[in-house]
């Protein structure tokens, strides 16, 4: 877990406030694809419950693991019927195994050494892992430069590519997919998206960023001075693309 990975929790009411939620959708293709029917799931990276509350409101059986004490106490609030354990994926003990292990937005901010390992210890033989997410950009490539010019100068590169992920993305496999299929702890490896468009207030898309780990990096002067400069480069309302990367993989028996 790196402390970039950590500067969540200075901004937890905000990314309550601004990142998009997650479709029913979602949680239907994972339970379509599940073999055997999903009591028991446990989260990794759990944030502020974005995922957490549509897996529960299923019946589900969530327990969410966070690292982050704040992000935490927001989940507890939004979400107090799911088990909460504050900690990383390096620190849970796999004691008890899930039928679904999931995660959004999160395995990249994992440690790469024993990572497909540990999930694989948390879930039962035959389980599911679920890893979803996707950034929010920009849909016009006129308005996305104006926003890149804004910002260049203070957050180069608003992305972080997994470190694990030797072998670049194409469009038939995207990460972790790739990694999962050659991991020989997984099987029936899939990949789908759900396409989400939508046009918001640019202080809506402004107000996301604040909570993106390349802005809460700098300090808090930087930090206002750059989304002030985004905020005045765009139309008062923006095209967003949020779609949902969605990977499915089955624990191979033991």
């Amino acid at each position: 877990m790196t402390i970039r990975a950590l500067t969540f929790g200075s901004a937890a009411e905000a990314y309550e406030r601004y990142r998009p939620g997650y479709p029913a959708e979602l949680v239907d293709r994972v339970l379509d694809y599940a073999s055997d029917p999903v009591h028991t799931a446990l989260e990794i990276g759990a944030g502020t419950g974005k995922a957490t509350r549509v897996f529960a409101a299923r019946g589900i059986a969530v327990t969410a693991s966070e690292p982050d004490a704040n992000m935490l106490a927001e989940l507890q609030r939004h979400v107090p019927e799911a088990v909460t354990v504050q900690s990383s994926l390096e620190d849970l003990q796999a004691d008890s195994q899930y039928d679904l292990v999931f995660a959004g937005m999160a395995l990249h901010w994992t440690e790469v050494p024993g990572r497909w390992d540990r999930l694989a210890a948390l879930l039962r033989d035959g389980g599911t892992l679920a890893s979803f997410g996707g950034p929010v950009t920009l849909n016009d490539p006129a308005v996305a430069t104006l926003a890149e010019q804004a910002r260049s100068e203070l957050v180069p590169s608003e992305g972080m590519r997994p470190p694990d992920d030797t072998v670049p993305d194409d469009e038939e496999m995207r990460w972790p997919g790739r990694v999962l299929q050659e991991s020989g702890l997984f099987t029936d490896v899939q990949q789908s998206t759900i396409e989400r468009r939508e046009m918001v207030p640019a202080e809506e898309y402004v107000g996301i960023l604040s909570t993106a780990s390349a802005y809460l990096m700098l300090s808090p002067a930087d930090r206002e001075t750059v989304l002030t400069r985004i905020l005045d480069a765009l139309p008062a309302a923006v095209e967003v693309n949020s779609d949902i990367v969605l990977h499915l993989a089955r624990r191979h028996p033991r």
